[in-house]
């Protein structure tokens, strides 16, 4: 890692960003990072499926993304929900995470169902070209009526 994440506060968003390996061991950090940045400001967002959705947006990034340049994670929180982005070296968008593809999913495999998570459980998702590659996305509502973890 590339020293610890920077939190931005302002009055009505906060956001971190944090450089990870390109190995399988980002997955857990991404996780507890997530947690720890809707825990701090009582966020309204659910955590569990942010930490969920992070997993396989990371999981996804460091399978499918050649190379060893570290990813980078980014998660910003809004008066209205949370945004999390996972930045790559791939240009490559990141196959069906906006549309299914009919007969894409076998129920029995293993892999696979990582973008349909993502994209059942979002409020909204989608990718975009950076100038070093791509950020995959997805956005949370806050929970109404929720103040925080509990």
């Amino acid at each position: 890692m590339n020293g610890p994440a920077l939190p931005d506060h302002s009055p009505s968003s906060a956001s971190w960003r944090i450089a990870l390996p390109h190995t399988a061991a980002a997955v857990p950090v991404a996780r507890a990072l997530v947690r720890t940045a809707l825990a701090e400001l009582e966020h309204a967002a659910d955590s569990d499926t942010a930490e969920l959705l992070t997993a396989e947006l990371v999981a996804n990034a460091v399978e499918h993304t050649r190379g060893d340049s570290p990813i980078e994670l980014v998660v910003e929180l809004l008066p209205t929900g949370c945004q999390v982005e996972v930045h790559d070296r791939d240009p490559a968008p990141p196959g069906n995470l906006t549309r299914p593809v009919p007969g894409d999913l076998d129920p029995w495999q293993e892999h696979g169902r990582g973008l349909l998570l993502i994209r059942t459980l979002s409020s909204s998702c989608g990718h975009r070209a950076t100038d070093s590659g791509k950020a995959v996305w997805f956005r949370l509502h806050a929970v109404p009526g929720r103040r925080g973890p509990s």
